[in-house]
């Protein structure tokens, strides 16, 4: 019985005195970003309180420590902190702020949340809920901000949206923002806003200074009133002050449906001049063409480019491409006379102008080249190569159709001269020469079908006879002919007939009575030195390909020339032989 009562009032004993004593708090808990890994950047000050309308002290809440509530104002060397309630975490110089929290630093800068604890030894503090961060260049709102006050940096990672006083309106995952140089860094994608574009990054550091912006990684600039136009690089800078962007990665820059890439590209938004060095390519995927070259510059306003150091083009047709090279290339768009809705697209090639199509070579020093309408104007010294055919003029001008992409008709101004192999299958120096002031070459199946020589033309072509049983043929002589016109007409790529008109005056010559040099044209020149074989050769001043040696047969006429000189001396008369008396 005696056990049992001292076992009761042991009990009772214990649960008196539990109660006297206090319960024991877990202490202050810190976020790690608060864990200081540099002791000298410790300022060693205390917080100081300046004002609040009570304060009070729990010794079974925030470890005994004070609590200030109303117009509660702190300071510590120049920032100030002011808060509905603020628990002062004295031995630890901590605070923890609740409601209307206002950090102020001495630079200006501004941190307003609905919570913010402050570390007086680090001079680190986090703001929580609708946080805003406003200084003289921008204003800053995300949910959580880590801001440290020796360095002058804030941090997020909660997503948040920067406000710039230009205007410009920034979307982020993840920011550092440097107070003193203005400087941000965004990680992750990253948006930016203005009224005139539109930049999307995966990593953006930039300068609200100098207003320049500078990407490393996938980065696109947008324009926002026309969208088609835009700048890519994986690394580059952007001037939103000066509207300027230097480009050096994997850059293009895409302009009215026109793609410039190079190894380093620049461009101005304000004024759309553009340039490239270095593997610069002009794409135009709706011509279906490209220009490259070492250097390249881009005119967005007037919606023209230019190509230079040794550049070439490739137009690309369904089953065949033309690839050209110059000294220098001009492209541009203007607006169709017949409907305004619509831009027709022009080349212009300057100086060198090579040629070659698989079934069309040519050479010329300049060049112009309407690829809307298909128009071609070959200038001084042309020359144009279309099988065993060659044709030369002061102007020579080719007409394609571009939606069939077959070549219609050639046309040549001034000193006309066309040459054909009278037979492409021998290497005899037979050739059917044309010429005449002016001349039209129209094409059927990408051969000739009918030449049109019209002033002075002049003639010089091999007349044959066909076997309608044996199908051989026999050559008849040559016909030389001068008119005001000639019509020659062609029957698969070889001339089967010769007409002409208009004063017309031909005459037709076996082959025994007309010497070589009569069968030629004092100026005849039939290049084959300077014909380009594939296309590579547009990039030589010439391929110098070995001249053709071609066989001469001029037997027939030496014979009948001998037999004359021989009737010739046969009819002399004969002079009497003189007696000596």
């Amino acid at each position: 019985m005696k056990k049992s009562l001292l076992a009761v009032l042991f009990l009772v004993f214990i649960r008196i005195f539990s109660q006297d004593i206090p319960a024991q708090n877990q202490g202050l808990v810190k976020d790690p970003f608060f864990n200081n890994q540099n002791p000298q950047e410790q300022s060693g000050k205390k917080v100081q309180h300046k004002h609040s309308d009570t304060f009070g002290v729990s010794p079974d809440k925030y470890d005994g420590n004070p609590v200030f509530s109303g117009n509660v104002v702190f300071e510590q060397q120049g920032s100030v902190l002011t808060a509905n309630e603020v628990v002062w975490y004295q031995k630890e110089n901590f605070l923890k702020a609740i409601g209307n929290v206002v950090l102020t630093s001495a630079d200006g800068s501004r941190i307003t949340a609905a919570e913010m604890e402050y570390d007086g030894n680090t001079e680190r503090g986090i703001a929580r809920k609708n946080v805003v961060l406003t200084d003289p260049k921008q204003t800053i709102k995300t949910e959580t901000l880590y801001y440290d006050k020796i360095p002058n940096t804030a941090y997020f990672n909660t997503g948040g949206t920067i406000y710039s006083n230009d205007g410009s309106v920034m979307y982020t995952k993840s920011a550092t923002y440097n107070l003193n140089s203005k400087m941000i860094d965004f990680v992750g994608r990253s948006n930016i806003e203005t009224d005139k574009y539109t930049i999307v990054s995966d990593n953006i550091k930039q300068n609200q200074n100098t207003g320049v912006s500078d990407f490393f990684g996938p980065t696109t600039i947008r324009d926002k009133k026309n969208p088609i136009n835009y700048v890519y690089t994986e690394q580059g800078s952007y001037n939103s002050k000066t509207g300027e962007s230097f480009l050096n990665k994997n850059s293009r820059i895409h302009n009215n449906g026109k793609i410039l890439t190079g190894d380093k590209l620049y461009f101005n938004r304000n004024t759309g001049f553009g340039k490239g060095t270095g593997n610069v390519m002009l794409d135009d995927p709706r011509e279906k063409r490209y220009l490259k070259g070492g250097y390249g510059e881009i005119y967005e306003k007037k919606d023209s480019a230019m190509i230079t150091d040794k550049p070439y083009f490739v137009k690309i047709f369904a089953n065949d491409s033309l690839y050209m090279s110059a000294d220098k290339f001009l492209t541009f768009q203007r607006p169709d006379s017949a409907n305004s809705l619509k831009k027709k697209s022009f080349l212009r090639a300057f100086r060198k102008v090579r040629i070659f199509k698989s079934n069309m070579q040519g050479r010329s020093d300049s060049l112009s080249f309407n690829e809307t309408d298909g128009e071609m104007h070959m200038m001084r010294k042309p020359i144009l190569w279309m099988g065993a055919k060659q044709v030369t003029g002061d102007e020579i001008r080719v007409y394609s159709n571009p939606e069939k992409e077959i070549t219609d008709s050639i046309r040549v101004l001034g000193n006309a001269f066309a040459i054909s192999k009278a037979d492409s299958l021998n290497i005899k120096d037979e050739f059917n020469q044309i010429k005449s002031k002016n001349m039209m070459v129209y094409l059927k199946d990408n051969a000739i079908d009918i030449a049109k020589a019209v002033g002075n033309a002049q003639a010089i072509t091999y007349a044959d006879d066909t076997n309608e049983k044996t199908k051989e043929v026999t050559r008849i002589g040559v016909a030389l002919s001068t008119c005001g016109e000639i019509v020659a007409q062609f029957t698969e790529k070889k001339l089967e007939q010769v007409d002409c008109n208009i004063g017309a005056n031909t005459d037709t010559y076996p082959m025994s009575k007309i010497s070589k040099d009569q069968r030629f044209f004092k100026d005849f020149n039939w290049n084959t030195k300077d014909r380009l074989q594939k296309w590579g050769d547009i990039f030589l001043d010439t391929p110098n390909y070995p001249e053709i040696v071609y066989e001469s047969d001029n037997s027939l006429f030496d014979r009948a020339e001998a037999e004359r000189k021989k009737l010739e001396e046969k009819n002399k008369p004969k002079t009497p032989v003189r007696v000596k008396k």
